[in-house]
């Protein structure tokens, strides 16, 4: 019987693709010294060096200044910027909201396990307003361990009073998400846009209004 799903959030509740793009596009404008290249080139070279989120800003602000004319702002500045200013741009996926509201009319119960800074996390997983819908949220810096270490897991699924035959994740990542949460014994949902066939998960989701019927088939 299913008692609790739970969501990586970058790629799998917050559609980071489209939030990152909006935030590019709009620190782009609001900086002077980033228009010695033009719009599209800093966007698609933000986007290369960012590496799907896999690499943190500090870096990837260095690299970009060392590619544009001097002038007087830092990479301290960009990085302070992005972390102020990336929540108003979050963006979430559709039908996200409904299919949450859904499962804690089910009495299924929800949680988030997440990898990345925890303050950072934490206001984007606010600036979707959906916060209130999760019963445990883990972050893994504030945890002290990550994705895909077991511990996190299993340490989700005992706050959630829940076994992992009980419990389902979902995650855009087939190794640290949708295999790691089968090492466990949870069931593992690819999170995709991409119709696509995979052996690892257990379902492959590209649309959260399917879900439910989804979970029923899994747990029935």
């Amino acid at each position: 019987m299913l008692k609790a799903v739970l969501f990586d959030l970058d790629g799998t509740l917050l559609n980071r693709e489209a939030s990152l793009k909006a935030f590019i596009d709009d620190q782009y404008d609001r900086f002077d010294a980033l228009k010695a290249v033009s719009k599209e080139r800093y966007c698609t070279r933000f986007i290369e060096l960012d590496n799907y989120g896999y690499v943190w800003k500090d870096r990837v602000y260095q690299q970009l200044l060392s590619e544009l004319p001097p002038s007087t702002l830092t990479w301290q500045i960009l990085l302070a910027d992005y972390v102020a200013n990336f929540p108003r741009h979050c963006i979430a996926f559709p039908h996200l909201e409904d299919m949450l509201y859904h499962l804690t009319q089910q009495q299924i119960a929800l949680g988030i396990i997440t990898n990345g800074y925890h303050d950072f996390q934490l206001a984007n997983i606010q600036a979707l307003g959906i916060a209130h819908y999760f019963d445990v949220i883990l972050i893994s810096e504030s945890q002290g361990i990550k994705k895909p270490n077991p511990a996190i897991f299993l340490r989700a699924l005992e706050k959630l009073h829940v076994t992992p035959l009980e419990s389902v994740f979902i995650g855009d990542h087939p190794l640290n998400d949708v295999q790691a949460a089968k090492h466990v014994g949870m069931k593992g949902i690819l999170k995709t846009d991409a119709q696509q066939k995979t052996i690892e998960a257990d379902a492959v989701l590209t649309d959260y209004a399917t879900l439910p019927a989804m979970l029923t088939a899994l747990f029935n």
